[in-house]
């Protein structure tokens, strides 16, 4: 009996360790393969990122630019909205590039920071923001193209300068991920 069990334990020990050597490898390649993973999703996360920092702060420009040119037209009562858009070269928001975000958000989210996954969350939200005010803001304009009153203009700035405290807050929150 006792030869038995030697010789069990004799076979069973290298089948063990065989497989506790092969769990370990399988462990430290898809540990391996995830970071080169996240290494590759953060390199495109940063270049979507910087990209609409920079599309942002010319978008940031023009809208100074639009409010200047209703501030200065304010009292015209025979220039209208229309005129005015016009004059400031359109009204334009900017790209908010979150494609890398959305790929891991849907796969592997847990292999993330906290801190960026939240920053990342609330680019992706105000990005529903920013696209909500945008169309309010062509919702207002198109049955106003024709006016020319203070108070028309007045609240085409303000909704201007709504548009642009959204831009402003995805900044805010691309800085928090890229000051990391």
């Amino acid at each position: 009996m006792k030869k038995n069990i030697k010789a069990f334990i004799k076979e069973i020990v290298p089948i063990i360790a065989g497989i506790l050597i092969a769990m370990y490898i399988n462990n430290w390649n898809e540990d391996r393969k995830d970071k080169k993973y996240i290494n590759q999703i953060f390199s495109s996360i940063n270049k979507e990122l910087a990209e609409t920092n920079i599309d942002i702060t010319e978008k940031l420009g023009i809208h100074e630019s639009l409010i200047d040119t209703v501030d200065f037209y304010l009292k015209n009562d025979s220039t209208s909205i229309l005129e005015i858009i016009r004059k400031a070269e359109g009204i334009k928001i900017p790209s908010i590039r979150i494609n890398s975000w959305k790929a891991i958000s849907n796969s592997k989210i847990e292999l993330m920071d906290y801190e960026k996954i939240s920053a990342l969350a609330n680019i992706e939200e105000q990005k529903g923001v920013l696209q909500m005010k945008r169309e309010y803001l062509m919702n207002f304009i198109y049955p106003n193209t024709k006016e020319t009153g203070i108070d028309k203009k007045e609240l085409l700035t303000i909704l201007i300068r709504d548009i642009t405290v959204t831009e402003k807050m995805i900044q805010n929150e691309i800085d928090r991920i890229t000051n990391d």
